[in-house]
């Protein structure tokens, strides 16, 4: 998911080989007392414009969707391993991972009073796959050939082993939807969303100067029909979406909002942190795990960018420790891999294959190629959070080498520069991608096979007929395996460069609490777990 994920004991958590039955407990959402009943409001620049389970594939809509909305799973605070939600028990039939069965727990209802039933599951992943919209999470469920109903249970008929299935289940793309609301062949407008989630979304103000559809401001409630292990510490909780990282400063500030995620500028970030540990700030920073990381795509149907040698040799030039350091303030971690640190199956295999920035051995790979000299470049962004910063790094090191002539532009309008990347119109571009699911196949079968999310024209068919249908076999996640060797060929041909991995950072003011529980590599920011503290 472009611009995250999950750890867990066993008991409930051993859906891949085993049953956890029994083991969700229906809670009603909490009530009463001044602490909870004040709402609370939460600042992002993840802006979105679809939160339609079926065509929202975005961080901005899955922060939402989460939170109102359940699926057959879910990933707990902390958890790698999915844990029932929806269902009261889900396990794979047989060995070969091709079919996958859960049971539905009995009583659930939407926020509207009408039942969620297994009907209602199979209508959701049916209807994602009908809709099957480009920019949407259908891919996901690919390999889900066909779902039925049968009485309380749901069974997926898979095309191919999936292993990853659960997990995949358990992000916002397994979101059940109302049969009787949501349209079978069309997304449904956001202000009718109805989900079963720990809330309802009471109304949604467009984002001033947009187009109308992205959304600026939702106010959700506690769901009272909500049945659930999360216990909610606040009944009303408010998301407010911004354009711009220091506009949600300046809300922050100003009182404006309570908290604020990870979309602060890196600079603003630290210093929040400092000020906290030195005491000269009422503000209190929540330092955390992410899994979310970020690229350079290049586009490898371009005449240049198309070459590998010009993209090993800027493999081979790229500082992350710079980057990290001196455009991020530290806030990122240098990554070597495409599957980031902390997600089972990570190797460092970029820093193997390149070591450290020699502009010596990129002008040696480039004359080996017969490249003239030096390559333009076009190198086009959108969002950061460093802003310009970041690109005019990478412009920075590239031409200090001599070996490339680089010119900057960004696209400020996201959903133009998604249709850019798309259509091919750019030689390179930076991008962030926020997993799905704690689970190294998210980095790798979302963005390496078939073009990718980043539809950026490279696939190996090594990766794609070999060992990505090998990995996702495995019922044992944490085995690295084929994981190795795809990283190595990845690193080799260089479609996509890893940046850096981000740490997480949110601050709040100085009454609020609970985000440091909800903070991980999850990517699930979870509204019910933040309260204030009584006055």
């Amino acid at each position: 998911m472009t611009s995250a994920n999950r750890l867990a004991v066993l008991g409930c958590a051993a859906l891949v080989a085993t049953t956890a039955a029994g083991c969700a407990s229906a809670t009603k959402a909490v009530t009463g007392g001044d602490s909870k009943s004040s709402a609370i409001t939460m600042g992002t620049v993840n802006v979105t414009n679809v939160l339609d389970p079926a065509g929202a594939y975005d961080a901005g809509s899955w922060l939402l969707l989460n939170n109102t909305f359940q699926s057959l799973l879910r990933f707990p605070s902390g958890a790698t391993v999915p844990q029932p939600d929806a269902a009261q028990s889900c396990a794979f039939a047989g060995s070969d991972a091709t079919t996958y069965q859960c049971t539905v727990r009995s009583g659930l209802k939407f926020s509207n009073g009408h039942p969620l039933t297994a009907e209602d599951v199979v209508f959701s992943i049916q209807r994602m796959q009908k809709i099957n919209d480009p920019s949407g999470p259908s891919s996901l469920l690919s390999t889900i050939k066909s779902v039925e109903a049968k009485g309380a249970d749901v069974v997926f008929h898979l095309s191919t082993p999936d292993a990853v299935l659960p997990a995949k289940l358990a992000s916002a793309a397994g979101a059940i939807v109302d049969h009787q609301v949501f349209p079978a062949d069309k997304l449904l407008d956001n202000d009718k969303l109805v989900g079963s989630g720990p809330y309802k979304i009471d109304s949604i103000e467009p984002m001033a100067g947009g187009d109308g559809h992205a959304p600026g401001k939702v106010t959700l409630s506690a769901n009272s029909q909500y049945q659930g292990e999360d216990k909610l510490q606040n009944n009303k909780f408010v998301l407010r979406y911004f354009d711009k990282a220091e506009d949600l400063k300046a809300a922050l500030d100003k009182g404006d909002i309570d908290l604020a995620d990870n979309s602060l500028e890196p600079p603003t970030a630290a210093k929040l942190k400092d000020d906290q540990l030195t005491g000269k700030s009422d503000f209190k920073v929540a330092e955390g795990e992410s899994a979310e990381v970020r690229f350079l795509v290049f586009n490898t149907k371009d005449a240049v960018t198309g070459n590998p040698a010009v993209r090993q040799a800027i493999a081979q030039l790229l500082d992350r420790k710079v980057l990290a350091r001196d455009v991020y303030a530290r806030t990122v971690q240098p990554l070597y891999s495409v599957v980031p640190a902390g997600i089972a199956g990570h190797n460092t295999a970029f820093f193997d294959r390149y070591v450290e920035p020699d502009a010596g051995k990129a002008k040696k790979i480039l004359n080996g190629a017969r490249v003239s000299l030096p390559v333009k470049l076009n190198l086009t962004w959108s969002r950061a959070r460093a802003g310009a910063a970041e690109m005019n790094e990478i412009k920075k090191q590239l031409e200090a080498s001599g070996l490339f002539q680089v010119t900057v532009q960004q696209e400020p309008d996201w959903k133009a520069f998604q249709k850019g990347w798309k259509a091919g119109s750019y030689q390179a571009y930076t991008v962030g991608w926020t997993p799905d699911y704690a689970d190294a196949d998210d980095f790798i079968t979302p963005l390496v096979v078939d073009g990718g999310a980043f539809h950026n024209g490279w696939d190996d068919p090594k990766i794609s007929q070999k060992l990505v249908p090998e990995s996702i076999k495995q019922t044992d996640r944490t085995a690295g395996g084929a994981y190795g060797q795809i990283q190595s060929i990845v690193a080799d041909a260089v479609p996509v460069l890893p940046l850096f991995q981000n740490k997480s950072f949110y601050a709040s003011r100085a009454d609020i609490t609970g985000v440091d529980s909800t903070v991980d590599t999850s990517g699930v920011f979870r509204f019910w777990e933040i309260g204030r503290t009584k006055k």
